[in-house]
């Protein structure tokens, strides 16, 4: 459960700087090395909460880390290897059709990514710009996206493989591919029970996965021109997704926080995932390369404070 992370540009002998080292350690619920298998990462973080989703809680996964580390393999993963988005879907299924007998279930799906503030459907990228709305109960909607219906896992797979690739993806000099937006998938499980004697209930769960662009310097992927103003909208969105975090983390303290979720669209729409009804996992991703020595130290940090969110589910 620990990682401890070791300055490259640090001297031993270095007799002046013995207590300014910046070596650092980070304790999170769960810590995997390069020898983990996509199987060991779905277990521990997230094949716990499809069980809520299907009782009708709400459940976010985040993928975060700079440019580079593997977010999109740790939800997407290969034909061979599949990531989380597959894994979750499939036990997804699975847990809706052992309740088929007692419960009705329908489960619609939409995919879509917020590039430069904007938001783009990439089940129906023909439809332009999307706009954030909020309906009469306070939820956030997407007017105009495409909600698609699918009875398995298989179809959703399909969906998304065709979606990624209406993805934003530009080479830097970090990575060949760098995703240059966040991918938002939304899985929302709607469950009536069958027994005419009961009153009319409905069960909604949603789960959120959300596979975010690269924190990244432009020093390190040596941006110029148009690959510059798109980092610096990624960064923003990320910084205001940072400052929501510090704020929730912490709230309870002494002085009472105001959550600002309106600073960017990334953080409106995940305004329940992260500081209301959701069980929320953070997976964040780090490079084991020295050169990348400084986003490590930023990420964890990052991932360290969201560990304080305390949510009432």
């Amino acid at each position: 459960q620990r990682v401890v992370l070791m300055d490259p540009s640090e001297d031993p002998g270095d007799i002046l700087r013995a207590n300014r080292s910046r070596e650092k350690a980070f304790v999170f619920d769960m810590v995997f090395d390069s020898t983990a298998t996509q199987e060991e990462v779905y277990v521990s973080t997230t094949k716990s909460l499809i069980e809520g989703v299907i009782s009708g809680y709400n459940a976010t996964i985040f993928a975060y880390g700079p440019t580079g580390t593997g977010k999109t393999y740790t939800v997407l993963g290969t034909d061979s290897e599949p990531g989380i988005y597959r894994r979750a879907l499939e036990d997804l299924f699975k847990g809706l059709e052992a309740t088929a007998e007692e419960m009705d279930y329908t489960v619609s799906m939409s995919y879509l990514e917020i590039y430069n503030e904007v938001i783009r459907d990439l089940l129906n990228p023909s439809s332009g710009f999307l706009d954030l709305r909020e309906d009469f109960r306070g939820n956030i909607q997407i007017a105009g996206i495409t909600e698609v219906s699918t009875t398995n896992a298989q179809e959703i797979t399909q969906l998304l493989v065709r979606g990624n690739k209406q993805r934003t993806q530009e080479p830097t000099a970090a990575n060949r591919a760098s995703s240059r937006s966040h991918a938002v998938l939304q899985v929302m499980v709607t469950q009536r029970s069958r027994r005419k004697d009961t009153s009319e209930e409905t069960r909604i769960g949603k789960l959120f996965m959300v596979d975010l662009a690269g924190s990244e310097r432009a020093a390190q992927t040596q941006n110029r021109g148009k690959r510059m103003k798109e980092g610096a909208h990624i960064n923003r969105s990320l910084l205001a997704l940072g400052n929501c975090i510090n704020a929730l983390s912490e709230r309870g303290g002494s002085r009472a926080q105001f959550v600002n979720f309106r600073d960017s669209k990334l953080t409106r729409l995940l305004k329940d995932s992260l500081g209301g009804n959701s069980r929320t996992v953070m997976i964040a991703h780090i490079s084991p390369a020295s050169s990348s020595f400084e986003e490590s130290r930023m990420t964890l940090i990052y991932a360290y404070r969201a560990k304080n969110i305390k949510t009432q589910v």
